[in-house]
């Protein structure tokens, strides 16, 4: 138990009961992939052609790949803990009046793959915090440059000053509007409801009309002071990703009320200058330009950070967290408190692994006991005191005031203050300063949250993993596999690059963090090498088992039970796993399906640009994902069909792999039944027929399925063509 020593306890812990079995089973496991390993040398020792030796290496190397990732999953499962916190107890220690200031940032850059009134949503129910009013500051951070964006916070701030008395005063628990209007729990207060409900939806309509306008009209533009700051959009040479910065303070806490007469949180839109011939380090530059920008603003002690589409499902959320980091005293090194990602509108059995389970709630709980949980990018409360070193080192900014302990002691919107701001959010501020590197987010890599979250780890600050019985944060997920597996290879390609810099977690992160610590975050920078394994297991034995070649032991061999021990070992541990943090074995077996689709498609691209960009070839970049949900695709999803629709060169090694699977079964079982061999084909033909298992959705979307979410009849023909062609090539080496 941690405690502030005074009053009654403000969170436990307590070690979760499978430890021993976690630890016992990871002892027999690594004596039977050392085994497994024995065996593979043990026949390559034998083989006598280059063809079984090509083979039984690639083998070799697969599961030398496959052992390492088994071992970095294991390192999570060694001392997994629960933590249970009193948020009802809070106030009995602490004085609502001394909770400490809060600066949240929401970041936002394409007001088309991120509608602005969603972005709204998530603003407005963290606004709505059960939290003292005057203490909250909501930054928006518009990376778009988009005046849609800008026009629909205008909208909202006059629905704000009704919506958040209305939460304060009915104890609304989905502070979110599109949430609470959408459910049927908003019928108590049904009077008011229905009509606070129907200034929303005309907000709502008034903003969706702007966007899929393009531009806000003069009818919409209600003073002069708005006429002067939607010019600024309008001005030659601007555009998103060239512009001087822009900040607007849309509520100032000090001075505006609430229709109920009540103080209410800053409201400040950003959108920081950008220049073609400067670097904006996407995510982490627009998130270090809150920082400074907030610092001279308000400069709160504690920072959250939230993705656009990830609104609060828990107005009590603040207080959780405060529950850890409300006497720094107790744990001077605590540096941040990372709230799971939930996601609201997954369909019954999660077909594209959406939860993210493991990365969001198993692994968390396991780093738990540890050092403590990585940072994921949204629903994170940090000590803004993290972002200038380490615990006992303090790196100094290039101004005073962007200091951590500087007290803001002029309004928010003063000349000077507002001068400042921009100066700081200026597209060349950055130049000839610590920022990115040694202050703030880091650089370095496309996934800004887990390499800065490594960093500060690095540097000695420890966190903690909050997981509550109502979820904080509930927020959207990709319902196309095309958003799914571009969102991943974004993934692969920013966690490569840290996995293969100097800071690689298997040497900078085991002599800062530990050996144990050091394999938690290497199983996440070396994510996408899971590709190499899986695309050798998709192809070698089949396409061995095509030509008559048996590649594994005979089921009467001794060595055969390895192979099953090894293969149901892994599996029916994961499985355990999902179970234990109350998912279904459905949801299960859907996630091992993706994780094969992933390893075929985004690990294996993310995999492959990160080469050519290695070698100097031009990669893609970074793409925003898609938060637009059409209809038909919501309905195909809610009815479990996979969205394929488009043509893509990511599909056809998984559709390609699913043909050769087919091909290599149907003929596998031709010759079982002509010659009877079956203690030699069995484990080609059982992975054989566990590829055609995990790919009947591929089969459906190819063959059976007519509307627009199957898989395009040009993707079909071309993978066709390769499974032909790799087999034929085989055909004649073999």
């Amino acid at each position: 138990m941690e405690n502030m020593g005074l009053g009654p306890p403000l969170h436990t812990y307590k070690h979760m009961p499978c430890t021993v079995f976690n630890r016992l089973f990871a002892i027999i496991y690594i004596c039977a992939i050392v085994a497994l390993i024995y065996h593979h040398f043990l026949t390559l020792s034998h083989s006598t052609t280059f063809i079984s030796v090509a083979i039984t290496t690639s083998l070799l190397i697969s599961d030398l790949i496959l052992a390492f990732m088994w071992a970095s999953t294991t390192s999570f499962r060694l001392r997994p803990i629960i933590r249970q916190v009193f948020p009802e107890n809070l106030e009995k220690v602490l004085d609502r009046k001394d909770f400490p200031a809060m600066d949240i940032f929401i970041c936002t850059a394409d007001p088309y793959k991120e509608p602005p009134i969603n972005v709204i949503n998530t603003a407005l129910s963290l606004m709505a915090y059960d939290y003292p009013p005057e203490k909250i500051s909501v930054y928006v951070s518009d990376d778009g440059g988009s005046e849609l964006t800008l026009f629909a916070f205008m909208e909202a701030v006059n629905f704000a000053k009704i919506w958040l008395p209305f939460c304060r005063d009915n104890n609304i628990m989905d502070r979110c509007p599109e949430a609470y209007f959408s459910s049927e729990r908003h019928g108590r207060a049904e009077l008011e409801s229905e009509e606070i409900k129907a200034i929303y939806e005309s907000m709502k309509m008034k903003v969706e009309n702007v966007v899929e306008r393009g531009e806000v009209c003069h009818d919409y533009i209600m003073n002069e002071l708005q006429r002067q700051t939607f010019n600024k959009y309008r001005t030659p040479g601007f555009a998103c990703s060239h512009h001087p910065p822009i900040i607007q303070v849309l509520i100032d806490g000090a001075t505006e009320k609430d229709k109920k007469g009540d103080s209410m949180p800053n409201l400040v839109y950003v959108s920081r200058g950008k220049n073609i011939n400067f670097p904006h380090h996407f995510k982490a530059g627009a998130l270090n330009t809150l920082l400074r920008v907030s610092a001279v603003l308000t400069n709160a002690p504690i920072v959250l950070t939230q993705d656009c589409d990830m609104y609060s499902n828990d107005p009590h959320t603040p207080k959780r967290a405060l529950c850890y980091i409300s006497n720094p005293s107790v744990r001077p090194q605590l540096g941040y408190i990372q709230f799971p990602q939930r996601y609201h509108g997954l369909n019954k059995d999660d077909i594209y692994g959406g939860e993210f389970l493991r990365l969001f709630v198993a692994n968390p709980v396991g780093m738990d006991g540890l050092q403590g949980p990585s940072y994921v990018g949204s629903g994170c409360f940090f000590r803004r005191r993290v972002f200038f070193g380490g615990p006992t080192s303090m790196v100094l900014p290039e101004i005073p005031d962007l200091r951590p302990d500087c007290v803001v002691e002029k309004p928010i919107t003063s000349e000077a203050i507002i001068e400042l701001a921009h100066h700081v959010a200026e597209c060349n501020y950055e130049n000839n300063t610590k920022w990115g590197f040694e202050l703030g987010f880091r650089y370095g890599s496309l996934v800004e949250d887990y390499f800065t979250g490594y960093r500060l780890q690095c540097e000695g600050w420890e966190s903690i993993f909050c997981h509550s019985s109502r979820s904080a944060f509930l927020g959207d997920v990709p319902i196309s596999l095309i958003d799914a597996v571009s969102q991943t290879k974004r993934w692969a390609i920013g966690l490569l690059e840290v996995g293969f810099s100097k800071y690689t977690p298997m040497i900078f992160g085991s002599r800062y963090m530990g050996h144990v610590m050091g394999l938690c975050y290497a199983h996440y920078a070396f994510w996408p090498i899971w590709s190499i394994p899986i695309v050798i297991y998709s192809f070698i034995p089949q396409i061995a088992l095509l030509n008559g070649l048996y590649i594994f032991p005979e089921v009467t061999n001794p060595w055969f039970l390895l192979y099953v021990f090894v293969f149901l070992g892994a599996y029916a541990q994961d499985c355990y796993d999902f179970i234990l943090f109350g998912s279904t074995f459905k949801r299960w077996w859907n996630d091992q399906r993706i994780w094969l689709i992933k390893g075929l498609s985004p690990y294996l691209f993310g995999l492959v640009e990160h080469i050519a960009k290695y070698l100097g070839i031009a990669s893609q970049g970074f793409n925003v994902t898609s938060k637009v949900q059409d209809d038909e695709q919501s309905k195909r999803y809610d009815q479990g069909l996979m969205e394929f629709g488009v043509h893509s060169v990511m599909f056809l090694p998984l559709t390609t792999a699913s043909i050769v699977s087919l091909f290599s079964l149907v003929v596998g079982i031709m010759q079982m039944v002509s010659i009877w061999e079956v203690e030699k084909l069995f484990g080609q033909l059982f992975i054989a027929g566990f590829g055609v298992l995990n790919s009947w959705p591929i089969y459906e979307a190819m063959i059976l399925r007519s509307d627009k979410g199957r898989i395009p009849i040009k993707t079909s023909i071309s993978s066709i063509c390769l499974a032909i062609f790799l087999c034929g090539g085989a055909f004649l080496v073999l």
